[in-house]
């Protein structure tokens, strides 16, 4: 017998570290050639890393959450014969203690510790499904997809039979347990005393998506010296031209809401003002303004803010744009979006809708140097032509980066924005 070492591999595109994200394998399992091991996050990306070899789980290199840099060392395995010949970079095993990231990073009190060495693992046969319930220290081992799917369901994945390889819950285990009628129950939360008192608490790790946002968001805010602008928008006409396309186009065309209207706004405005429409690397000191408009879309999932990005808005239609909002948003919120569609974007819109408030200060999603924010419609009394009159009003909540965006030239912008916005017949101008 031998012991095979799969180390992280080189994923290509500069990518440094990789956060430990799944486990599909636990100690003493049986694995086979071209079998899912793990699970590990770049950037937005996960890439699940398979086994080249077939063999029996002998350690693992990490706990959930743990950052990894390339060539670390992920899993050992026992495969029959001799020992292979180790590279001359596996002389040296990867070090325990996790490599300082760049500042400024998400803070990791929350994060499990990596694991010590690790302890002899005692033969143990794989069975076609675990015992239930599972222990409390017996981890579910399910893909990141099952994992929110499950959380969306209110399920406790320690309850549901696994039948997928090595104990790996599968989306079909979910829906089986679903049709038994199994009650849902998300794991009970630590009681505490504080005070005195007996609180609840629930600790959660900050990791996997939720803490590249956590980075990005920190970086951003600290790094970027962000400045607001906040300009009132009478959108009556636009709103009965809305209801009007979509009433005639019901069942024909995708239903439009504002964006659509808006992003042809923004990508009109850019042509006269191109340094919105631009990123900005302060460590080279170059701004790169863009002749396309790719129109990041900040989007709310159940795995946290995420921007798909719509490309050449500029070329697209009212209609075409709300079925290209509509379908990378839904990618993102089913985790299907993939990396080109995540990555890429030149300026971004941010709405929450109904909910949009009266104004906001979107953080800029760097390293591009502005974002509209849109804020919710509302009927507001308006002086018009002397009178007192009932308009639908909008707030335009944007935010933009200071060392490459003047103040005069950002409310230039938004100025534009509102006149396109108001008399949306423009928007059809070439």
């Amino acid at each position: 017998m031998g012991v095979h070492v799969i180390k992280i591999p080189d994923i290509g595109e500069g990518i440094a570290e990789v956060e430990l994200v799944a486990w599909h394998v636990k100690p003493g399992d049986a694995v086979v050639e071209d079998q899912g091991l793990a699970d590990v996050m770049t950037d937005k990306a996960t890439v699940e890393i398979p086994s080249p070899v077939s063999g029996k789980v002998l350690a693992l290199g990490g706990e959930i959450g743990k950052l990894m840099p390339v060539g670390s060392e992920l899993i050992r395995l026992e495969v029959e014969g001799a020992a292979p010949a180790r590279r001359p970079e596996a002389a040296a095993p990867a070090p325990a203690a996790e490599p300082a990231p760049p500042p400024p990073v998400a803070p990791r009190a929350a994060i499990p510790p990596p694991p010590q060495a690790a302890a002899p693992v005692q033969p143990a046969a794989v069975t076609a499904a675990p015992v239930l319930p599972r222990s409390p220290d017996d981890k579910p081992i399910a893909s990141p997809s099952v994992r929110r799917r499950a959380w969306e369901l209110g399920i406790d994945l320690r309850n549901v039979r696994a039948r997928g390889p090595a104990g790996r819950i599968m989306h079909a285990d979910l829906d089986a347990h679903v049709a038994g009628g199994a009650a849902a129950a998300r794991p009970a939360s630590t009681r505490t005393a504080l005070g005195g008192r007996r609180e609840d608490e629930e600790k959660i790790p900050v990791i996997g998506l939720r803490r590249k946002i956590a980075q990005k968001m920190q970086e951003a805010k600290r790094h970027i010296p962000h400045f607001a602008y906040v300009e009132e928008v009478d959108v009556t006409e636009l709103e009965a031209l809305r209801a009007r396309l979509n009433a005639k186009l019901q069942g024909q065309r995708p239903r439009l809401t504002v964006l659509p209207f808006l992003m042809r706004a923004v990508a009109s405005a850019v042509r006269e003002f191109p340094q919105m429409n631009a990123h900005f690397d302060d460590s080279a000191g170059v701004v790169t303004r863009y002749g396309a408009v790719h129109m990041g879309i900040a989007t709310q999932t159940s795995a946290g803010l995420m921007v798909p990005v719509v490309r050449q808005a500029q070329s697209l239609d009212l209609w075409d744009s709300a079925a290209e909002i509509a379908r990378v948003a839904e990618a993102a919120r089913k985790g299907r979006a993939t990396r080109d569609e995540l990555t890429g974007s030149t300026i971004t819109i941010s709405s929450l809708g109904a909910l949009g408030g009266i104004v906001s200060t979107p953080i800029i999603n760097a390293p591009e140097v502005a974002i509209i924010g849109v804020n919710r419609i509302a009927l507001r009394p308006m002086m018009v032509g002397g009178a007192v009159v009932p308009r639908q009003m909008m707030n335009l909540s944007s935010s933009f980066d200071h060392r490459v965006v003047d103040g005069q030239h950002a409310a230039e912008f938004v100025q534009a924005l509102r006149g396109l916005l108001e008399s949306p017949a423009t928007l059809f101008i070439e």
